[in-house]
C-alpha cells in the first residue's frame, strides 16, 4: 500500500512526488516520456508579464515556494539546477521606457522592476533605448532536473518508465489499485496527455506548441537573459537557448519548418551577427483558456486528483500548485477558486 500513485514525471509530477516524500508519504511514479513540454521548456522564471508590464498572478508566493523547492532539491540530487540571472527587457522606443517607469511605480510591481535603465553594450545587439532589468529572475535547467530526479526515483524503486493504462485502474475500499499496487490516492499530472484521461478529459485543457533553438553565435556576447519578442538565454561556450514560438493548432512534438523560419526571422531582428542552429526542438505546453492551472479532486471520486495546466510558467507554478493540492488532500485545506478545476463545472458538458 502506498499513499500516492503519480502519473506524469514532468515539473508538476516531480514537485508533488518530492513534497509527498518529504512529508514521509509513500509514492510511485509512472511516466512514458511521451509528453516532453517540461523537457524542452525554456525554463525561465519571471514575475512580470513583459508584454504588458503587469505582474504574474500570485508572483511573490510562487517565487517563495519555488526558491524553497529548488534549493531543497539541489541537496537531494547534488546538482544546482536553479540559475539566478537577470532578465533585461530591451526597449524599442522612449514610450516603452516611460511605460516601464509607470509600471515600476505600482505597488505590486515595484519589487520586481528596477528603476535604473541599463545601456550595456552587448556585442551583437543594438539597443539604443537600453534595457529595463527584471529582478528575482533566472532559469531552471528543466531537462537536467527531470533526468536526475527520475534517476533518483529509480534508485528508490519508485519509478516505472511505461505507459499508464487507465483501464487497469480499479477502485477499492482503500482507494485505488493499479497493476497490483494499492494506493490511497492517484495524482494525474500528465500534461497534454490529459486528453486521453477518462476521468478528466472533459476539462478545457488546450495545448500550445512551442519551438526553440540552441544556437552557436561566437560574435554574440551576452551574460544576461535578453527578452524581446523572444528570449535569448546564454548557456556558455558561445551557445544560447532561443525561443519560443506559439502555435495553437499543431499538437505534435515535432519541430517544423514554419517554426524554424519564424525563429530565424525573430533572431535576425534582434542580433546583428552570424549564428548557427545547433538544435531545434519542440513541445506542447498544457494551457488553459483563463491562464490558471487545473488543480483539485474529482467530483465523483475523492481518491482521484488532477495537477495540470501550468502552461508557460511551470517552473514557477509547479511547487506552489503541488503544495496547494497536497494540503487540500492531507489537511482538507480549501483550494483557491482561481486554480480549482471545478470553476468550469457549470460550463462543462460531460
Amino acid at each position: 500500500m502506498v499513499d500516492y500513485i503519480i502519473v506524469g514525471a514532468g515539473l508538476a509530477g516531480i514537485s508533488f512526488a518530492d513534497l509527498a516524500l518529504n512529508n514521509h508519504k509513500q509514492v510511485v511514479v509512472y511516466d512514458n516520456n511521451s509528453q516532453n513540454s517540461s523537457n524542452v521548456a525554456g525554463g525561465l522564471y519571471n514575475p512580470v508579464i513583459l508584454k504588458r508590464f503587469s505582474e504574474v498572478w500570485d508572483a511573490a508566493q510562487q517565487l517563495k515556494e519555488m526558491n524553497d523547492f529548488y534549493s531543497c532539491l539541489a541537496n537531494k540530487i547534488n546538482v544546482n539546477v536553479d540559475h539566478k540571472m537577470p532578465i533585461y527587457r530591451k526597449f524599442f522606443s522612449v514610450e516603452e521606457q516611460n511605460n516601464w517607469f509607470t509600471a515600476s511605480d505600482k505597488h505590486n510591481l515595484a519589487p520586481f522592476l528596477s528603476t535604473t535603465l541599463h545601456y550595456d553594450a552587448f556585442k551583437g545587439i543594438d539597443a539604443p533605448f537600453g534595457y529595463g532589468e527584471v529582478l528575482h529572475t533566472g532559469y531552471v535547467d528543466t531537462a537536467l532536473l527531470l533526468n536526475l530526479y527520475r534517476a533518483y526515483l529509480k534508485e528508490l524503486n519508485l519509478f516505472f518508465e511505461e505507459n499508464f493504462h487507465y483501464s487497469n485502474l480499479v477502485f477499492t475500499e482503500y482507494g485505488v489499485e493499479y497493476n497490483g499496487i494499492q494506493a490511497k490516492h492517484i495524482i494525474f499530472a500528465e500534461g497534454f496527455g490529459l486528453h486521453h484521461n477518462p476521468f478528466f478529459n472533459f476539462l478545457p485543457l488546450d495545448g500550445t506548441k512551442g519551438e526553440l533553438f540552441i544556437i552557436k553565435a561566437p560574435m554574440l556576447s551576452v551574460d544576461v537573459i535578453v527578452n524581446t519578442s523572444i528570449f535569448i538565454l546564454p548557456l556558455g561556450n558561445d551557445l544560447y537557448k532561443v525561443g519560443a514560438t506559439y502555435n495553437w493548432s499543431d499538437k505534435t512534438n515535432l519541430p517544423t519548418d514554419q517554426g524554424r523560419d519564424e525563429l530565424v526571422d525573430r533572431i535576425k531582428e534582434i542580433i546583428n551577427c552570424e549564428f548557427q542552429i545547433v538544435k531545434h526542438f519542440a513541445g506542447v505546453r498544457p494551457t488553459v483558456r483563463d491562464r490558471r492551472p487545473l488543480v483539485g479532486t474529482h467530483d465523483q471520486y475523492n481518491c482521484i486528483h488532477v495537477l495540470n495546466g501550468l502552461g508557460t510558467r511551470g517552473v514557477m507554478l509547479a511547487p506552489s500548485m503541488a503544495k496547494s493540492l497536497f494540503l487540500s488532500i492531507e489537511e482538507n485545506q480549501p483550494l483557491s477558486t482561481e486554480i480549482n478545476w471545478t470553476r468550469f463545472l457549470k460550463k462543462i458538458k460531460r
